[in-house]
C-alpha cells in the first residue's frame, strides 16, 4: 500500500479529525513502531504500528472499500452519469448502496469485464499507461486477416504521436471472410484496439473484454455483477 500521512491515518480511523490528530502528534502522544512521531510523518497502513495515548489504532478504510465485476453489455456508458441521458453502468449496479466508479473504460459499443470500486488508490494504479496488469479481449474483425495485417496488429503502432507497446495477437477462430482474434494489451490507450484495426484496415464487428491478468468473466452473465474476492482485491494490488 502506498504510504499516507499519519494525521490522514489517524483520522481514517474515524476518531478524530485530521486538524486534532495533528495536535496529537504535535503534543507526543503519537507513536510509531515504538517510537514518538512527527509532524508530516508518513506511514504504510499495513506495515507500520501507531499508537495513541499507549494503544493501538487500526484505520476502518479498508472496510469502507467495495470492489466488483460487471459484464458490462454493448449501449452502456462507462460512467457514473450522463447529461444526455444515456445509460450508464450504474444503472446496473443500482442494488448497491455505495457510489461506485468504472475502473478505466468500455467504449459504449464494447462489452465485457469492468471493474468498479470507490478505491481512489487502486483505480489510478490500474488506470495508468504502463500499468503492470494486462487486459484480454476477443474481436471479431472483417475480413479474416492476412499475415501481413496480422503484423501490422502486433507492432508498435503510432498512436497521436505515441508509439505503444506491441499488442500480443492470436487467432481464435477464422472463417472466409471474418475472425475471432485474442488481443493481449499491455497498456490502456484510448480506444486503442479500434485505433489499431483501423490502421490493419480491419473492421470491428463486436469487442469484448474477457479478462484483466488473473481475473476472467467466466461466465458472468451479460449486466450482471459480483464481489471481487479478496484473493482478487490482493492479486489487483500486488499482482500477487
Amino acid at each position: 500500500m502506498e504510504e499516507i500521512r499519519l494525521q490522514k491515518y489517524i483520522s481514517d480511523c474515524g476518531i478524530m479529525s485530521r486538524r486534532a490528530a495533528e495536535a496529537e502528534i504535535i503534543a507526543g502522544r503519537v507513536k510509531v513502531n515504538g517510537k514518538v512521531a512527527e509532524l508530516g510523518q508518513k506511514i504504510d497502513p499495513e506495515k507500520d504500528m501507531v499508537e495513541l495515548g499507549g494503544k493501538p489504532l487500526r484505520s476502518r478504510r479498508k472496510s469502507t472499500y467495495t470492489y466488483i465485476m460487471l459484464n458490462k453489455p454493448r449501449g452502456y456508458l462507462s460512467s457514473v452519469s450522463d447529461d444526455r441521458g444515456r445509460k450508464c453502468v450504474t444503472d446496473l449496479i443500482s442494488d448497491i448502496k455505495m457510489r461506485l466508479y468504472p475502473v478505466g473504460r468500455l467504449d459504449m459499443d464494447s462489452d465485457g469485464l469492468l471493474l468498479m470500486t470507490n478505491d481512489g488508490d487502486l483505480t489510478n494504479k490500474l488506470t495508468h499507461p504502463r500499468h503492470e496488469i494486462p487486459k484480454i479481449y476477443r474481436v471479431k474483425v472483417k475480413p479474416a486477416p492476412t499475415e501481413k495485417q496480422l503484423a501490422t496488429l502486433g507492432s508498435a503502432l503510432e498512436l497521436d504521436g505515441y508509439k505503444i507497446m506491441p499488442v500480443e495477437v492470436k487467432v481464435a477462430a477464422k472463417n472466409e471472410d471474418s475472425a475471432i482474434l485474442e488481443m493481449t494489451l499491455f497498456e490502456g490507450r484510448n480506444r486503442q484496439i479500434r485505433r489499431m484495426c483501423e490502421i490493419a484496415e480491419l473492421n470491428i464487428l463486436w469487442l469484448t473484454r474477457i479478462a484483466i491478468g488473473e481475473l476472467k468473466l467466466g461466465y458472468l452473465g451479460r449486466g450482471k455483477w459480483r464481489y471481487l474476492t479478496p484473493e482478487e482485491v490482493e492479486y489487483l494490488k500486488n499482482g500477487k
